[in-house]
C-alpha cells in the first residue's frame, strides 16, 4: 500500500504518539511540530466537536493533504460535565496534568460524598482537506474517577480514570491495552473504516 501522509493537528507530543501508534504502518504522520510557522488555531468552541472542527478546517486550509484534528477531554457527571472542553487547562495553566488532577479531586471532595463518580473520556475527531470537513468521528469510553492517582503510563487524567469493566486506572494499563479501549481509539477505528471503505 502506498504511503499516506496524514497531518495530526496538534502540538501535543503525547497525543500525536498515541494516534501514530494506532495507525497502520503505511501512514506517514506529521504534526504541527513539523510546521512551526503555522499559528495556533484558537479553540473558541463550547464543545469538543466545535473545537476539533475549527482546528481541522484551519490547519487543512494552510497545508496540503489530509488533516486529522481531535478535541478530547474528561466529563464528570457530578461536576455537570466538567472539566469538559477545559480539560487541558482546568487548573488554569494549559497542560499542567498534576494541577488539573489535583483540582479535579478537590472539586469532587467539596461535593457530598459519592462512591466512584461516573465519568467518561470523550473524543471528537474531524478529517478535513483544503479547509473543508470530510468526516466526523465521535469516540468515548465510560468509567469512573478513583480517589487517588495511580499508574505511571498515559497522560492527562489517566491516573484518575478507571474504565468500565476494569479495576485499574488508564495510567496503570500498558499502552497497547489503553489503545484498544480509549476514546481516541474508538474515534480512530471509525476514521480507518471511513478511509478504507
Amino acid at each position: 500500500m502506498s504511503p499516506t501522509i496524514l497531518t495530526i493537528a496538534t502540538r501535543n507530543a503525547h497525543k500525536a504518539q498515541e494516534i501514530a501508534a494506532m495507525l497502520p504502518p503505511h501512514f506517514t504522520v506529521r504534526t504541527l511540530a513539523d510546521y512551526p510557522e503555522l499559528p495556533d488555531v484558537e479553540e473558541t468552541g463550547t464543545t469538543f466537536a466545535e473545537n476539533a472542527a475549527l482546528k481541522a478546517c484551519g490547519i487543512s486550509a494552510a497545508l496540503p493533504g489530509m488533516v486529522l484534528a481531535d478535541d478530547s477531554g474528561l466529563c464528570v457527571d457530578a461536576l455537570g460535565g466538567a472539566p469538559g472542553v477545559y480539560s487541558a487547562r482546568y487548573a488554569g495553566e494549559h497542560g499542567n496534568d498534576a494541577a488539573n488532577n489535583a483540582k479535579l479531586l478537590a472539586d469532587l471532595a467539596a461535593l457530598p460524598a459519592t462512591t466512584a463518580p461516573a465519568a467518561r473520556f470523550m473524543c471528537a475527531m474531524y478529517l478535513a482537506e483544503g479547509g473543508q470537513i470530510k468526516a466526523e468521528f465521535i469516540g468515548k469510553v465510560e468509567g469512573h474517577i478513583t480517589a487517588s492517582p495511580a499508574g505511571e503510563h498515559g497522560f492527562g487524567y489517566d491516573p484518575l480514570f478507571v474504565p468500565a469493566g476494569y479495576t485499574c486506572t488508564m495510567a496503570e494499563l500498558a499502552a497497547e491495552q489503553k489503545n484498544r479501549i480509549s476514546h481516541r481509539a474508538d474515534a480512530l477505528r471509525q476514521f480507518l473504516a471511513y478511509i478504507t471503505s
